[in-house]
């Protein structure tokens, strides 16, 4: 089984929610970037997703964008976050990492290529913003060959006529954005949140994780208290855009993996 079905088992014998924390590959530089995905597990961090940076990010607010640019100026590519993914590996077997991203970089980089490399550096799922279901061949059925799971958007504004689509061919688990907009751009609501996960389960039986919008310890609690996990990514960016030390931003990431596990 993979990680990701792995670690949603455990979890769930502990009745226990998941953490999910996002980084942007190469922030700040590749070997705080690195210093940071190797502290995640200790932070008490479930699922790591690791961001590929793009130049044009277009569900990501200017949180994530700047990222992305900061790792790009310092160089950073497809293949050194392949690379780090690997460095994780050699101390980690167990937490998994998803990239999240866009097509343009892994389409350049070649696919077939991609998902071999990727594979080997031990990625456990891809979660690609800009590819949807009717472009399933383009990626996520061969992802599927190399036991990659292919993690799927779901929205405010997917409709029941739309969900079965969207759940298609989703592996791993199923991604609930709960705001209308870019990354960053506003705060969960644990209200409006909850009846559409109880929406979304009816159809499937993967974990509904939920992201975007959430920045605390208080709103990891009360979104993790009305979905299977949260993730939190504009908020831990911000700390490394601001240069916070790697040992302050691991105890931010702390902080928010307590307020989920207590939901």
């Amino acid at each position: 089984m993979s990680r990701i079905y792995n670690t949603f088992e455990v979890l769930k014998s502990e009745k226990k929610k998941a953490f999910i924390s996002y980084i942007m590959a190469g922030d700040s530089s590749y070997e705080k970037s690195l210093e940071i995905l190797k502290g995640l597990p200790g932070a008490g961090v479930d699922i790591i997703e690791l961001g590929l940076p793009f130049t044009d990010p277009m569900a990501d607010g200017p949180t994530i964008q700047l990222a992305g640019q900061r790792a790009l100026a310092h160089g950073m590519t497809v293949r050194k976050t392949l690379e780090m993914v690997k460095s994780f590996r050699i101390l980690n077997d167990d937490t998994p990492i998803v990239l999240m991203g866009y097509y343009n970089p892994i389409y350049s980089y070649g696919v077939d290529d991609f998902l071999k490399d990727a594979k080997n550096a031990g990625v456990d799922g891809l979660i690609v913003v800009d590819l949807p279901p009717e472009e399933d061949e383009e990626l996520c059925i061969p992802a599927a060959k190399f036991d990659i799971n292919f993690i799927r958007l779901a929205t405010p504004t997917t409709n029941s006529k739309r969900l079965p689509k969207v759940l298609s061919n989703t592996s791993g688990f199923v991604y609930y954005v709960s705001i209308t907009g870019i990354t960053g751009a506003a705060s969960a609501k644990s209200g409006n949140v909850g009846p559409e996960v109880q929406t979304i389960k009816k159809s499937t039986n993967l974990p509904i994780v939920v992201g975007f919008g959430v920045t605390t310890p208080e709103a990891a609690f009360e979104i993790a208290s009305v979905a299977d996990g949260v993730v939190v990514g504009s908020a831990i960016v911000d700390m490394v855009g601001k240069q916070k030390s790697v040992k302050e931003i691991l105890e931010f990431v702390k902080s928010l993996t307590d307020g989920a596990h207590k939901a």
